[in-house]
Order: C-alpha cells, then sequence, then structure tokens
C-alpha cells in the first residue's frame, strides 16, 4: 500500500533482539486486560480480545498469564485499570507520529510522552494534528514460506481485501478494519498460515528523509517511545535510502 511507513519492518526487528521478553508480555497482557474490559470476557464475542490473545500465544506468552490478565479486565481479580490513549506530534524532518499507549494514569504518561518528544527533537501535538494522515486498517501477517502467495492472493480478495504484498518471508493482507475478523476467517478456513492479526495505523503518503543526522534523531525518538512502558504501538509516515534503514537492522 503506497506510503506504508518503514518504521513497522524497523520496529519488528527491534522486538526481536532488544525488547525484553517480560516487557512484552506486559504489553501484550496490558492489551488483553483493556480488550476484556471494554467487550467482555468472552473472546467468541470480543473480537478484539480474540487477537489479543492470538497475538499473545504467538509470542509464547503462557495461558496463565492470559487468563489473570483476561480476569484483571473483568474485575475477577484485582489489577490496574488501563485505558486506550492515541498520542499524536512530530518527529524530526516534520515526520508524522501516531502512539497507541494503554495507561493508569493519563496525566503521567501525557507528561513523559511529552518530555520524550522534546528531549528527542519533536513535538507533541493536539488530538487530530496528525491522525488524519493516517488510516485506520486491517492487517493479517501469513507466513510466506508456508502459504503460496498467488492462492493468498485469490482468497484474500474474493474475501474483501484492499491490498496484498509479498514482503519479504511475509505476505501482508490489508483490509477495512470492520473486515478483519471475516477476513481471518476466510484465509483460516483456506488453511492458511496465519501468524499474526490487528488493527494498525497507515499513513496515507510518506517523507522520505535522506539527511543522516535527521534519520538518527527520528530513529532515537521512534525507539525510545516504543520502549516506554505504556507505549503499545507507534506508527510513523516516514521512508529512508535502504543503506540508513540497514543501520537499524
Amino acid at each position: 500500500m503506497a506510503g506504508h511507513s518503514h518504521w513497522a519492518k524497523v520496529k519488528h526487528q527491534k522486538g526481536l533482539t532488544d525488547i525484553r521478553k517480560g516487557k512484552l508480555f506486559s504489553k501484550l497482557s496490558r492489551e488483553i486486560s483493556i480488550a476484556a474490559r471494554l467487550g467482555g470476557g468472552d473472546p467468541a464475542f470480543n473480537s478484539r480480545l480474540r487477537r489479543a490473545i492470538a497475538n499473545a500465544k504467538d509470542e509464547g506468552v503462557p495461558m496463565e498469564n492470559i487468563t489473570r490478565a483476561i480476569q484483571k479486565g473483568t474485575g475477577e481479580i484485582a489489577g490496574s485499570h488501563y485505558e486506550d490513549v492515541l498520542y499524536e506530534g512530530y518527529g524530526p524532518g516534520g515526520v508524522a507520529v501516531l502512539i497507541e499507549a494503554a495507561t493508569d494514569n493519563r496525566n503521567r504518561t501525557t507528561a513523559e510522552i511529552r518530555n520524550l518528544f522534546s528531549k528527542y527533537g519533536g513535538n507533541l501535538g493536539a488530538a487530530g494534528s496528525v491522525s488524519w494522515i493516517f488510516q485506520k486498517k486491517g492487517r493479517i501477517v501469513l507466513d510466506g514460506d508456508k502459504n503460496d502467495f498467488d492462492r493468498v492472493f485469490e482468497v484474500a480478495l474474493e474475501a474483501g481485501a484492499e491490498d496484498v504484498e509479498q514482503k519479504g518471508s511475509e505476505i501482508e493482507v490489508i483490509c477495512l478494519p470492520e473486515k478483519l475478523d471475516e477476513l481471518q476467517k476466510h484465509l483460516d478456513t483456506a488453511g492458511l498460515a496465519i501468524k499474526s492479526s490487528q488493527i494498525t495505523y497507515i499513513p496515507k503518503n510518506s517523507i522520505f528523509v535522506t539527511d543522516k543526522e535527521t534519520f538518527k534523531s527520528l530513529y532515537r525518538l521512534l525507539d525510545i517511545l516504543e520502549d516506554h512502558d505504556d507505549v503499545q504501538n507507534v506508527y510513523a509516515n516516514f521512508d529512508a535510502p535502504q543503506e540508513l534503514l540497514e543501520q537499524c537492522e
């Protein structure tokens, strides 16, 4: 899809190498708790919870952790009350940055996110300042080694997908958010191997960053935001020359 940010690839590499497993488990468990609180603890009737559980299992989160996170969300056991917060701002080079966070203290998290933007060459903006640059979409990732691209393409388009792309060893399917569950069921029924599915934000257009120092500053900002305990996902609308991107891999 035009304008798809390279930060998705960069942060995937980071997830494999840098983030401690405990921190990753915490982020995934937090998403499960929020999903259970908002839509109930039965994944059969809560699509967000169903996706959160599937993604947690894919990352190796133990079932007991998943069960405990659901119970915290439904209030069966005591736990922090988390809420979704969307932060918007600009990074070095005028790159738009969208941040999904889950926090039990909005004032604290907002102050910390604002400080990180200021410290690393960006500016935290008001609601709506950059969200218009992004489109909310459903995204399904399939294993490219276990699936035939033409077969995925055929099944996905018949089920209402907007875009299907081969991205290295993965196949990415993009759809409208409300089509995500239906599309996933079609792919499952067709026997295709799904790695993950989620609601995501895709930029409508990208800024091409060529200056090395600007890129380094931008990466530092995105990296430190991604590493914040309350941050679930970071999106940014930039592309860069391959030699700069390879520095992050």
